[in-house]
């Protein structure tokens, strides 16, 4: 099987089994997706059902309310309950399709909701807006418990306690579903984990082992060992490819190695013959013209032996002729070159001095301008400081004073949520008393118990409330406060910093004015040393002129003669010993060439010029 096949067969796998824990997965969360759906189902239903039960009390509350008081204000709040329990009771019908037995007892609760209105609600009121108020009051008092929404509120309670089972049913079912799922993760994530370290573990035995045993191969192969044994060239994957590859280049070298055998005597003659010819060569580079070649070679480089003793004969004929001709020119070479390096030494030191001076007080006038327009720049930007830091106090006031003002608004927002405690205080002692009240007319009042606990428990809310809004409002007074001093804290480092940049700006002014002046004056230096420096490089130009067609010609002559004193050519005429040139001394003992004269006075320049950079 080859390599890719394999590779791509275990990451199919894995891939697999990914796919497998994936889609358990996603059945889990779906599962959970249905349950938490059911839920909100049931807790939407429950919810609707409150809704009903209280309307239903409101409706009998406020019908009694109006019978009392013969308040129009008590029936608009019957209607907007009697038109709440409506709408509420035809949006849970659609809610209950799927229900047969909690719809039958909607349905059974409505119908005894339409009797009550029929029979009681609408006709009392009917009644009371007639006139006929005591008359209603009669036949409250003579219905007894006939008056009541008992028979319309109970079918409502019973779809809300089916509402909580089915609630707490899709909580169970929504945690088994969860459950499911993390052990799925985990034994997924185990499963993936083994499958990814069996593979591992086969492909390296499959694939790495071989090939770190044919890299190690290859390694000894080009370490130049031609007798090893090339392993797994059976195999027909690209290792099998490659091994058997390995195999060729390992018979090549065995066939290169013979090669060179055969090459080797060749190149023993090729070397005797190469060696021979260097040594003598060596001899020549010597000066010796006389080494010819006496050692016998063999037939094919017989004519090189020939060849290189006729060379050598000519060459020494035409050294001997330079060596007779370079005397006559030392003399007249040497006396113009002696005068010549004379005066280039005296120019070019001049020279060299003036330029390095001049280069220093360019240096110092770029340096003394940079600084200048470096101060510049920082008193510009000093003021953009200035000005920032202005824009930032007036901005720290604003806002203390903004800050200010929230906290007096706050203050009397306190006062009003005072207010509003005493109110709720005040209600919960009315509702207290008129539950005392609706004790005391016994089934008669247990309408306005009803409502009385409402507003009670209404008006404890409202309380509750307004104390957490006033413990919100205290730290909310608390961190304006603090913010306040932050705010203050901040406008006087503003001021101190604005003081400090201040009098940075003052100094900096009078350090770039200073700096100008100093610009100012090098410039006027620089201009003059520039105008001195030019002159003093054209003379050195014309002087180095003359003296280096002096120097060359002396150096040629005198370079000319030492070369063919090199050189060996036999005979006392030629080669016996130096001639004294004519003037009574030595060309070897005349002075240095003109172009070693710079080197002996470039150190004190350039240590002169260090002295400037430094500076």
């Amino acid at each position: 099987m080859k390599i890719p096949r394999k590779l791509g067969l275990s990451f199919l796998t894995i891939c697999a089994t990914a796919a497998v824990v994936m889609l358990v997965f996603y059945s889990s969360i779906s599962s959970i997706r249905g349950s938490t759906d059911a839920n909100n189902l049931s807790q939407s239903i429950h919810a609707k059902t409150l809704t009903l039960e209280t309307a239903l009390l409101r409706q009998n509350s406020q019908m009694r309310g109006f019978l009392v008081t013969g308040d129009e204000t008590y029936l608009k709040s019957y209607n907007e309950g009697r038109e709440d329990y409506d709408k509420t009771s035809a949006e849970l019908e659609g809610l209950l399709k799927g229900e047969p037995k909690l719809l039958d007892a909607l349905l059974k609760s409505r119908e005894e909701t339409l009797k009550w209105r029929k029979d009681w609600s609408d006709r009392l009121i009917a009644k009371v807006k007639s006139g006929q108020r005591d008359a209603a009051e009669a036949d409250v008092r003579a219905a007894g418990k006939a008056v009541l929404t008992s028979a319309a509120v109970l079918p409502l309670r019973d779809i809300k306690d089916a509402q909580n089972a089915l609630i707490e049913k899709n909580g169970a079912s929504q945690e088994s579903a969860i459950g499911t799922a993390l052990w799925v993760l985990a034994l997924g994530a185990l499963a993936l984990i083994g499958i990814a370290v069996t593979l591992a573990v086969m492909l390296t035995r499959l694939i790495a082992a071989p090939v770190s045993g044919l890299t190690r191969t290859m390694a000894d192969l080009a370490a130049g060992r031609n007798d090893i044994a090339v392993p797994d060239t059976d195999r027909g994957d690209e290792l099998g490819d490659m091994a058997r590859a390995v195999l060729v280049f390992r018979d090549a070298a065995v066939a290169k190695q013979a090669s060179d055998a055969a090459n080797a005597k060749a190149e023993a003659e090729q070397k005797m013959v190469v060696e021979t010819v260097s040594a003598h060569l060596s001899e020549l580079a010597g000066g010796n013209l006389t080494a010819e070649i006496t050692q016998a070679f063999p037939g094919d480089y017989e004519a090189v032996k020939t060849n290189f003793n006729a060379a050598v004969g000519e060459l020494r004929s035409l050294i001997a002729s330079v060596m007779e001709s370079t005397q006559s020119i030392n003399t007249g070479s040497n006396e113009i070159a002696q005068a010549s390096e004379d005066l280039a030494r005296r120019t070019e030191a001049n020279a060299a001095s003036l330029e390095e001076t001049a280069a220093a007080v360019t240096q110092m006038n770029g340096r003394l301008r940079a600084t200048a327009d470096a101060a510049n720049r920082t008193v510009s930007r000093a003021d953009e400081t200035i000005a920032t830091v202005t824009n930032g106090r007036e901005t720290a006031d604003e806002a203390m004073q903004a800050m200010n003002r929230v906290s007096d608004s706050a203050k009397g927002i306190d006062s009003v949520i005072e207010g509003l405690d005493k109110i709720a205080f005040q209600t919960r002692v009315l509702a207290m008393n008129a539950a005392v009240e609706a004790g005391r007319a016994g089934e008669a009042g247990r309408g306005f118990a009803v409502v009385a606990d409402l507003v009670s428990a209404l008006a404890m809310r409202a309380e509750e409330e307004a104390g957490r809004a006033r413990d919100q409002l205290t730290a909310t007074q608390t961190d304006i406060v603090s913010a306040v001093e932050a705010v203050q804290k901040v406008d006087g480092a503003l001021a101190d910093i604005s003081t400090g940049v201040g009098e940075v700006h003052s100094l900096l002014g009078e350090m770039a004015t200073d700096n100008q002046a100093q610009a100012t004056a090098i410039s006027e230096v620089s201009t003059a040393i520039g105008a001195m420096d030019q002159s003093t490089q054209q003379n050195a130009a014309m002087v180095e002129e003359t003296s280096a067609a002096a120097r060359h010609l002396a150096s040629e002559v005198t370079t000319l003669s030492e070369q063919a004193r090199r050189f060996n050519v036999g005979g006392a005429g030629h080669g016996g010993g130096r001639k004294p040139a004519r003037g009574g001394f030595d060309i070897a003992a005349r002075p240095l060439p003109a172009a070693a004269i710079p080197a002996l006075v470039r150190p004190t320049n350039g240590a002169a010029l260090d002295d400037w950079q430094s500076f």
